[in-house]
Parts: C-alpha cells; sequence; structure tokens
C-alpha cells in the first residue's frame, strides 16, 4: 500500500448497521506428508486440537497458534491445491526479534527482519501485503504493521511474521483489549513505559498517577484509538 492508501484505509469505519457475526476461524493448507508436517507444527509449540481419520483416504489434522482464533487444518483428500502453494500467511506479533529469537530456538529457520520498499510492488522478491521489495532489517521509523520476518513448512506453505504494536482505527473491538500471553503483555509495559517517559519530560516531573496513565495507553493502543500525550 502507498502512504495515501494507508491513510485512506485509516479512515475507513465499520459498516453499520452491524448483521451476523462471521469468524474465521480455520485455513487450509495443503501438504504432501502429513506426518511430516504434523511433527513440524507440533515444533512450533502450536495447540493440536485434531487428528482424525475416517479409512486410509481421509485425515485431517487440526493445529492452532497461540493467541490465535483461528486454526489451521491440512491432511489427506482435504484440499486439491498443490502442496507448498500456500502464501502469504499472516502470523501478527507484538515483538518481532522475541518472536523470532523462540523461532530460532525451537529449531525453525527463520529470515531476517525486513520491510518494504515504499510500496514497490515490481521486483525479484516474493509478493506481500506492502510491497514486493524486502529491504534488509525492521521498518526504520518503527511503524506499526510494517516489520516482518518470513519463514516455510516443509513443503514451502509460507508464514510471514508481522509486527503489529499499535493497531489503525476500527480493527479491533472496543471491548477486545484483553492480552493472551504474558509476552505480549510484557511487550506493552515497554511500549508504554518508553511513551510515558516522554509524557514525564514534557510534563517536568514525576506522574504520581502512572498506573493510570499506563493502563490508559495500552487499551488505546490495542483498541486502535488516539493515543494519549
Amino acid at each position: 500500500m502507498t502512504a495515501t492508501e494507508m491513510h485512506r484505509q485509516a479512515d475507513v469505519k465499520p459498516s453499520t448497521p452491524r448483521g451476523v457475526d462471521l469468524k474465521l476461524e480455520v485455513m487450509v493448507i495443503p501438504v504432501s506428508d502429513v506426518d511430516r508436517a504434523k511433527s513440524f507444527y507440533t515444533g512450533l509449540g502450536w495447540r493440536l486440537d485434531a487428528d482424525f481419520a475416517s479409512g486410509p483416504d481421509y485425515r485431517v489434522v487440526q493445529f492452532t497458534p497461540p493467541g490465535s482464533a483461528c486454526a489451521v487444518i491440512f491432511g489427506t483428500n482435504v484440499t486439491a491445491a498443490v502442496p507448498g502453494s500456500t502464501q502469504g500467511l499472516y502470523l501478527i506479533v507484538s515483538d518481532l526479534e522475541a518472536a523470532r529469537k523462540e523461532l530460532l530456538g525451537r529449531g525453525v529457520k527463520v529470515s531476517e527482519p525486513f520491510h518494504d520498499a515504499g510500496g514497490n510492488f515490481l521486483g525479484p522478491d516474493e509478493p506481500y501485503l506492502f510491497g514486493r521489495r524486502r529491504i534488509d532489517g525492521v521498518d526504520p521509523d518503527h511503524r506499526s504493521y510494517r516489520s516482518f520476518a518470513a519463514f516455510s513448512d516443509p513443503d514451502g506453505n509460507g508464514w510471514l511474521l508481522q509486527e503489529v504494536t499499535a493497531r489503525l482505527p476500527g480493527r479491533v473491538e472496543p471491548a477486545a483489549t484483553a492480552f493472551t500471553s504474558s509476552m505480549e503483555l510484557a511487550a506493552a509495559l515497554r511500549r508504554a513505559a518508553s511513551a510515558h517517559g516522554e509524557h514525564e519530560k514534557r510534563g517536568g516531573g514525576h506522574d504520581d498517577n502512572w498506573a493510570d496513565w499506563y493502563a490508559d495507553y495500552i487499551v488505546r493502543e490495542r483498541s486502535g484509538e488516539p493515543l494519549p500525550s
């Protein structure tokens, strides 16, 4: 997306009135060896939800990534797609480097961090949401949504880690400000602490109500509301 397109997207508001909830819960990925894929996703530390078969010609395995409301399934005769053909599967993380270190510690080959080349959709690199040209290193301005790392499963299905530290407006339900892991909450606290330090500098002294300020900052950041100054 270009900067103009991002600005337009930020202005988009949910349509009203709201209809029936439509919750995305399962994505299908094509694999050639079910047991090999199961071993790989088990090694990622993902939750195994199901592994059932109906005779030798049908088997379904389901995994859910930590903190995710959406699961992935694969198996025998689950999809006619070519194994490894699914690309651009996004895993949202609040701390890209911490997520990379965990995967590397589990023996997963993960790329170095990268960011986009300013919405350049042409080039030799693999396509992804923000363009095609991958520039080494995290986004120099540390913008939310703009820093990535990549890895693949044994068949070549491609996953992207995307660092999101502040949601664009309208991307989160107003009441959905809970955290699903201690790592995610710790990262939010570190960002709040850094922002609060600047807040105290502007105020010229210690803020006795720092706990309230932290809480307000974290909830606003989580729900995509304007951050406190």
